[in-house]
């Protein structure tokens, strides 16, 4: 166990009794814990509506198949449009979007931010553009008045992948809803942990009623009698029980990840609280470091983890320092995927890149992240203060 772990349990009496409300009701399939989490999830996200999924990962294939099948000819992605993708994040951003055709045209990020380039962003949309994928990475927010005002008048939608940046918010609104999806992560080295697990808000009425239908095996089961998927259901449970309507998946919630999420959440704005005073206390404490560059907040940050990309010019290389770290009993990891166009996956994909991704590169051999928590890390934070390698 290391000394500066990358996660920790955030559980208490408080998860163990919702496991127990659980195998205590003999439900365990997705049932009424599921339900009463997404509406609490949708008040403080601030949307309509939430859908729990298994993963962050099925999130983000929920998505991206969602905006398939849609009706909606302004939403709908169809095989060959193209989603501009940053160059800088875990793989199932992208892979969905392969896996339905789309062709994915990757753009560099911002080496302060982390999050897109705005000036390759505005380079890279063009008459193809369908979509962008807006990822929040480490918690910290993009600059979403900037996006849209890129994006402009142009039919592109905008959907995010907020799985490293739950509560984190811009201009007071919440990351996740500025685009017409988008996904959030509750694994366990997350800002809430349901064990595995995910959601999906949107405000689009149409779109929630095909995630619903898209998570159970596109059946009619789960969807409301009036939808927008097949109009109005029988009345007739038996005769709705298997009736298949949309290409869809098994991606349904454990009833007690369900339940975890409920005990999770009403503790998320203390979690939160503690993991944005470490990183006032980081952002302070590493100012003009001579080694390390930290990560630029835009936003309020809810500061996943804390990034370091060592200086060129130290001399130092990035395998004598993480060995140093590690002696220290800090535990490490890249940057999520680092440069992830450096990746043998993309021979199989459908891509292009548009100008150099050097900032990405940089970050690929140069960075890596540390935990952020939401108890007290001063010990740790002056101990990389003082870190002269």
């Amino acid at each position: 166990m290391s000394r500066f772990p990358l996660a920790t349990s955030t559980w208490d009496e408080e998860e163990q009794d919702a496991l127990q409300r659980v195998i205590g009701s003999g439900r365990f399939s997705m049932g009424p814990e599921v339900a009463a989490f997404e509406a609490e999830f949708a008040r403080f996200a601030g949307s309509r509506h939430a859908v729990m999924v298994n993963s962050g990962s099925s999130a983000n294939l929920a998505m991206v198949a969602a905006l398939r099948h849609t009706q909606n000819p302004a939403l709908r992605l169809m095989p060959g449009d193209e989603v501009i993708v940053p160059a800088v994040s875990w793989s199932t951003t992208f892979f969905p979007l392969h896996q339905y055709g789309l062709h994915l045209k990757f753009v560099d990020i911002d080496r302060e931010t982390l999050n897109y380039d705005l000036t390759a962003l505005a380079g890279a949309i063009g008459e193809r553009t369908r979509a962008v994928m807006a990822v929040n990475l480490l918690g910290n927010p993009n600059d979403f008045d900037a996006i849209r005002t890129i994006i402009g008048t142009r039919q592109v939608v905008l959907i995010e992948d907020n799985c490293e940046s739950m509560g984190a918010t811009f201009g007071g609104r919440q990351c996740g809803t500025f685009g017409v999806m988008g996904t959030f992560s509750t694994f366990f080295s997350h800002h809430i942990s349901t064990m595995e697990g995910g959601l999906v808000v949107t405000d689009d009425e149409e779109l929630y009623h095909i995630l619903l239908a898209l998570r159970a095996h596109g059946w009619t089961r789960n969807l409301p009698k009036l939808n927008r998927v097949t109009g109005e259901k029988s009345d007739d449970p038996f005769e709705e029980s298997f009736r298949f309507v949309l290409p869809g998946y098994n991606l349904r919630p454990l009833e007690m990840s369900g339940a975890l999420g409920r005990a999770q959440l009403a503790k998320l704005p203390r979690l939160v609280e503690g993991r944005r005073a470490n990183g006032a206390g980081w952002a302070e404490a590493m100012a003009g470091h001579p080694l390390f560059r930290i990560q630029r907040e835009i936003g309020e940050s809810s500061w996943f983890g804390f990034s370091l990309v060592l200086r060129p010019e130290t001399g130092l290389t990035r395998r004598e320092v993480l060995a140093r770290l590690d002696a220290l009993g800090f535990e490490t990891r890249p940057i999520v995927s680092g440069n992830f166009t450096k990746n043998p996956v993309l021979r199989l994909m459908d891509h292009s890149l548009h100008g150099s991704m050097s900032h990405a590169e940089e970050i690929d051999t140069h960075g890596f992240f540390i935990g952020n928590h939401h108890y007290d890390m001063q010990e740790a934070i002056a101990i990389l203060a003082g870190f002269r390698g």
